[in-house]
């Protein structure tokens, strides 16, 4: 490896992430959600490190399942987004995935698919995200035309639109309207996300969906049990540049910082190439040997720089936290204008994934 530059995975802590949270649905079962790469800490890294605690992994898509499959793991699958051409039902049953239905074409195709080859089937109710999902209106309709396709491994599934914010009352509208559909069909359901578990406990069904959570990212980080939650990964890199610059001198494209005074700038082996948020302001903090080093300029394709004037002892291969223990990726992603979700999921393949035990 030529650049120091990478994602450390904390099995430790997903491990340690897995179970504070099943530990809060003692009723439930935890299913890992693991699509888009496991929210860039590489699907098959987190699969691994879960097996023999975790009894299901979600995905977006079939490639995605079929990705894990082909590293061996063997747990089910729920396919999130179901089937986008009628071949991927079958196709599911081969791998022995689970397919969720959120329109009629899906069912169509599933019902032209020979029972013996047919995937189990969830359903996804529409109570008010309004995006995916048959609607209210329409749903015994559709449980009656299509019963064929119910089996006891049926679950009705829902998500919430703002599980994250404990004061809005619209989770608790989307729940209410949820209960008829469990009361009147007694089948398994599906409710909560990461923030859900952690902070609705009505939320909790049959299978519960845990993302986030999962990766430290911090939902709901005013409540204990998310404060307790660790970061996953840890994004580093190294200093490949030492340079002092005199007051008034400016560093990187655009001259959009100057140094106040006399200024120690190291270069970091890392850029939004690699995945890092090229709009991040200055003063964004990184860490080096323990201390705060505040981003200085714009970051460019390859690399970034940072104020190091007031720690002491810094050398070329020093290591740079961008985010991770040290620097909560929740403040860079406040500081980049968006959230912890796109920053990890927008790390480049060029960033290897390393598995830290």
């Amino acid at each position: 490896m030529s650049r120091q530059t990478q994602a450390l995975i904390h099995a430790d802590a997903l491990i340690h992430n897995y179970e504070t949270i099943s530990a809060l649905t003692p009723d439930s079962k935890i299913m890992a959600v693991i699509k888009a790469d496991a929210y860039g800490h590489g699907a098959v890294n987190v699969a691994k490190i879960l097996q023999g605690r975790c009894p299901c992994y979600a995905v977006a898509i079939s490639e995605e399942a079929l990705i894990l499959r082909e590293a061996g793991i063997d747990e089910p699958i729920v396919i999130f987004e179901g089937a986008h051409q009628p071949q991927e039902c079958e196709e599911a049953a081969r791998l022995h995935c689970i397919l969720v239905a959120h329109n009629h074409q899906q069912l169509d195709w599933l019902t032209k698919t020979p029972a013996s080859r047919r995937p189990p089937v969830w359903f996804k109710i529409d109570t008010g995200m309004h995006r995916l999902g048959f609607d209210l209106a329409d749903i015994d309709k559709v449980m009656s035309e299509y019963a064929a396709l119910v089996t006891a491994q049926t679950v009705l599934v829902t998500h919430l639109a703002s599980a994250d914010d404990l004061s809005n009352r619209f989770t608790q509208h989307q729940l209410d309207k949820f209960a008829a559909l469990q009361q009147r069909y007694k089948l398994n359901c599906s409710i909560a996300n990461s923030p859900a578990t952690l902070g609705w406990p009505g939320t909790h069904a049959a299978w519960n969906r845990v993302g986030m959570g999962l990766y430290g990212g911090g939902p709901l980080p005013q409540l204990s049990a998310g404060s307790t939650l660790k970061p996953a990964m840890t994004l580093q890199a190294s200093i490949m540049s030492l340079r002092t610059i005199t007051s008034g001198e400016s560093v990187g494209y655009g001259q959009t910082w100057v140094a106040p005074r006399k200024s120690v700038i190291a270069t970091v082996s890392i850029g939004y190439a690699d995945g890092y948020p090229r709009h991040c302001p200055n003063g964004t903090p990184t860490v080096v040997r323990g201390q705060r080093a505040p981003l200085v300029g714009r970051v460019s394709m390859d690399m970034l720089n940072i104020d190091v004037t007031d720690i002491p002892n810094v050398r070329l291969g020093d290591t740079v936290e961008l985010w991770g223990s040290q620097v909560s990726i929740n403040e860079v992603a406040k500081l980049a204008g968006t959230i912890s979700y796109e920053l990890m999921t927008r790390l480049s393949t060029r960033v290897p994934r390393v598995i830290v035990k």
